[in-house]
């Protein structure tokens, strides 16, 4: 069985854990935190995991859920691509980065925990009726949910950086842009383009109450123009 180092949440105590922790664990956390404490006040079912095992080539954050519950999972220990994303990036904007990268998982969980995981706006009609081979048309149709709850996770990580750093803005909207851009296979799991370009201007999010709401508008948006 595995072993996991569950941290609590929040008050994320770093200093207390930092025995435990790698430098590029407590620097990738140390980022996020705003974001993971605005998770713990609208009370999310967040645990922060992170995999002590070597995990080269692994997604170096990620969500996943279990038990009605989601779980921020960082795999960075032996993990040579871990900011393969960042390579780019001056690193005086690494924590902008990383913290919009946050905010994109917090938005899955968001949605999880509403219960609105693959599911579309209400009135919503999709446009036309694929035909083929079962497991393509499946396969298909998990490709297409997959990439509509990325795109609103992309929105999320863009409004609350609008919301939380109004300067910076333009540079994780061109950041993001960049790693969408060229997708290994067109309308493949993150192949975000339409809804991305929405976002261009941050005042597409106005003042909505939550990065949550200010994202759903341009998402409705997307979700016709990707048809």
């Amino acid at each position: 069985m595995k072993k996991l180092i569950l941290l609590s949440l929040l008050p994320l105590s770093l200093a207390a854990q930092a025995s435990s922790l790698t430098e590029l664990e407590i620097k990738w956390l140390s980022a996020g935190k705003p974001v993971l404490e605005y998770a713990r006040a609208i009370k999310l079912p967040l645990d922060i995991i992170v995999q002590p095992q070597q995990a080269p080539g692994q997604v170096p954050l990620a969500l996943g859920f279990e038990n009605g519950r989601c779980k921020l999972v960082f795999s960075m220990r032996g993990n040579d691509d871990a900011e393969t994303t960042l390579k780019d990036v001056p690193e005086a904007d690494h924590a902008l980065m990383i913290e919009a990268m946050t905010a994109h998982e917090i938005g899955h969980c968001w949605r999880y925990a509403n219960g609105t995981w693959h599911s579309l706006p209400a009135g919503f009609v999709e446009s036309g009726e694929e035909r083929g081979r079962a497991e393509l048309l499946a396969a298909s149709r998990e490709m297409r949910e997959t990439r509509r709850e990325e795109g609103f996770a992309d929105l999320v990580a863009l409004a609350w950086t609008r919301r939380a750093h109004p300067e910076h803005y333009g540079r994780v909207f061109a950041w993001l842009e960049r790693m969408r851009a060229d997708p290994m296979v067109p309308r493949s799991h993150h192949d975000t383009r339409a809804w991305v370009k929405l976002a261009k201007d941050g005042n597409v999010f106005r003042q909505a109450a939550t990065p949550f709401d200010a994202a759903r508008g341009p998402w409705n948006e997307g979700l016709v123009s990707e048809e």
